[in-house]
């Protein structure tokens, strides 16, 4: 099957990549090198180099090549950045996917996987969140993914072309077999900037606020393993296949863990101390923010087998480590 993977030189994206050439795809990664690395372009894809920004560079992609499959990862995704600066996240995010969605519809394609995201739903009204939770964006990068949402539930019941929406909760980790060569570029989330402040990138980290409704005051989220993550787009793929269906799921574990609780454990794992400072809440920073994913569960066998602490704590570090000796 020929699957064309936007994005696919980035951090999730080239998880992704293995993923499906591990399953068996022929592979084309479309990325602009903004943010992915050519050194997480797999030598067994072909790549062409280009924007969802772009409709001249769409048209030519899809003209030189037919693919059965779209995986759309290609994103701005720093919640906290879209607010700053909006015009970014409009254009990369909105008129880049409805490029590549029309693209996609002209050239008929019937299978469109997207990437999207727990801020969907905004400020929690409950946890676990199940995907019947209402859908309140907080911030400007989680309505830009809800507008991608709709708009291919548009074009499912208009244009007949399947979809799936991958609600993601906090992608961590590293593959096991280190093959991914690259460090996440300029990353916003926390663990990578536990690391950065582990291995000397940055003096120390901060932790926004400790006065949250949790058991040590700080915030608590669900941690998914980007190689679960990766699966979990190829199952999708088959699924659509199978069933001939729509699909809009969560991808999280069920289980939360602390800002205190990932600087501990990576700490442990690292055995190294790390400088943490308390600072100012954010706004718009919820409490808690877990997955309820019995949905993924029952309809593409969702298990999360890597993302276990302690398996995305290591595999991180081990991509930090290697760096710093480099």
């Amino acid at each position: 099957m020929r699957l064309l993977i936007t994005g696919g030189a980035g951090y999730i994206g080239s998880h992704v990549v293995l993923y499906a050439l591990d399953s068996g795809y022929d592979v084309t990664v479309f990325d602009d090198l903004s943010t992915g690395s050519e050194k997480n372009i797999n030598k067994k894809t072909q790549f062409i180099q280009g924007s969802t920004m772009s409709r001249s560079d769409l048209s030519k992609l899809f003209k030189k090549n037919k693919y059965d499959a779209v995986i759309h990862l290609a994103a701005s995704k720093a919640a906290g950045e879209s607010m700053s600066f909006p015009s970014k996240y409009a254009q990369n995010n909105i008129v880049g996917g409805l490029n590549l969605i029309n693209a996609c519809c002209d050239h008929n394609i019937k299978v469109f996987i997207f990437s999207s995201s727990a801020a969907v739903y905004g400020e929690p009204k409950n946890n676990p969140i199940d995907e019947s939770h209402p859908l309140s964006p907080t911030n400007y990068y989680g309505f830009t993914k809800l507008l991608i949402e709709n708009n291919l539930k548009w074009y499912s019941n208009l244009k007949g072309m399947r979809y799936a929406s991958l609600r993601y909760f906090n992608a961590a980790g590293y593959d096991l077999k280190k093959r991914v060569s690259s460090l996440e570029n300029d990353s916003r989330n926390l663990i990578p900037l536990v690391m950065e402040a582990t291995v000397g990138m940055r003096p120390k980290i901060n932790v926004y606020g400790d006065d949250y409704n949790t058991r040590d005051g700080t915030g608590v989220r669900d941690y998914v393993h980007v190689s679960d993550l990766a699966k979990a787009h190829i199952d999708s793929i088959e699924y659509i296949h199978g069933k001939d269906k729509d699909l809009t799921i969560n991808l999280g574990t069920g289980t939360g863990y602390s800002v205190l609780d990932i600087i501990k454990k990576v700490e442990k794992i690292s055995k190294k101390n790390i400088e943490y400072c308390i600072t100012n809440r954010r706004s718009g920073d919820p409490d808690t923010l877990i997955a309820k994913a019995d949905l993924a569960i029952s309809l593409i066998g969702w298990n999360g087998q890597c993302s276990d602490l302690d398996t995305i704590i290591k595999s991180t570090w081990e991509m930090y480590k290697s760096k710093i000796i480099e």
